[in-house]
């Protein structure tokens, strides 16, 4: 006899999905639907270069939410001010009374390589990646910390963990997110809110031009499942990065090798060439959770010297 699996619950969460007029965040609102919550679904219409308006593509996503028998309203402010931020909150209160849930999707692409990389190609990128999402979720914030519950679900990259050629701009605001992400795992921790990151490959708008053969597998519909999973208030793990993509789920995580130490006051740039390949010998490493831990590894190496 198989045994029963039990279901991941939304019901009665309120969720904001920005960015979810296509691609991913139109699967995540979907499926978050699916799966009992009420959704605020937020997109501009916006090209890849963040340029153009266009409303459809949100009514779209409500409309199919609303024929599946779920709920959800449609919201066109953006995410790259404060006020935008707190206007998206705006609608969840005012249509569902509450707000729980944050998925920060939104992005535009505006890639070229670090050479010929201007100003305006680097501020409309940090504006509604990472500006968007302190925006969205600093007014949800107080919200969910008065009421002992929320979740946030930050959309980093790959190439914020481990960069990628011709994308200066993007990488540093999916890194800045990663920082974002922890910092708030570590702030809510007391008042039972999550933050977690996820780094999805899929083929969107963004990415059908990268993925070559691996486009066929990748689909959008395969990443959503753990935005639903990282939603839920059955799930408690925080300030962690997941990468997702074609049915596979796996997290990054920062190692800290064991290192060199020299404990009588003085370093020297001659210490540091000798040792070299100490410091960086993979083959002991520990995996900080926090800021305290790269502390405690230093005190333990002192004393360990002595």
């Amino acid at each position: 006899m198989s045994e029963t699996v039990r279901r991941v619950e939304l019901e009665n969460r309120v969720a904001i999905v920005t960015g979810a007029g296509r691609g991913l965040g139109r699967e995540h609102a979907l499926l978050l639907a699916r799966y009992g919550a009420r959704v605020v679904v937020n997109d501009l219409g916006t090209g890849l270069d963040g340029a153009g308006n266009d409303d459809n593509a949100a009514s779209q996503v409500v409309a199919e939410i609303l024929a599946n028998g779920g709920e959800a309203v449609v919201d066109f402010n953006s995410v790259t001010t404060p006020e935008g931020g707190q206007a998206i909150v705006d609608t969840a209160i005012n249509a569902f009374d509450q707000v729980d849930i944050v998925v920060n999707n939104a992005g535009i692409l505006l890639d070229k390589t670090f050479h010929h990389m201007t100003d305006e190609f680097v501020e409309p990128v940090l504006d509604v990646h990472l500006r968007g999402a302190f925006n969205v979720t600093r007014p949800a914030w107080e919200i969910f910390r008065r009421q002992g519950f929320g979740r946030v679900i930050n959309t980093s990259s790959a190439a914020g963990v481990l960069g990628n050629f011709g994308q200066t701009n993007y990488a540093a605001a999916k890194a800045g997110l990663v920082g974002f992400t922890n910092v708030l795992a570590l702030e809510g921790a007391k008042f039972n809110i999550t933050a977690n990151a996820i780094a999805p490959v899929a083929r969107t708008r963004m990415t059908e031009d990268i993925l070559g053969k691996l486009a066929d597998s990748v689909n959008p519909e395969l990443v959503s499942p753990l935005v639903v999973w990282l939603a839920s208030e059955d799930c408690t793990d925080t300030g962690h990065i997941f990468t997702v993509g074609g049915g596979r789920v796996a997290r990054f995580f920062t190692a800290m090798t064991d290192g060199w130490t020299r404990t009588d006051g003085v370093l020297t740039p001659e210490d540091v060439r000798a040792h070299w390949a100490e410091i960086n010998d993979e083959s002991k490493y520990s995996v900080p959770s926090g800021i305290a831990d790269d502390f405690r590894a230093l005190r333990r190496a002192l004393r360990g010297s002595e």
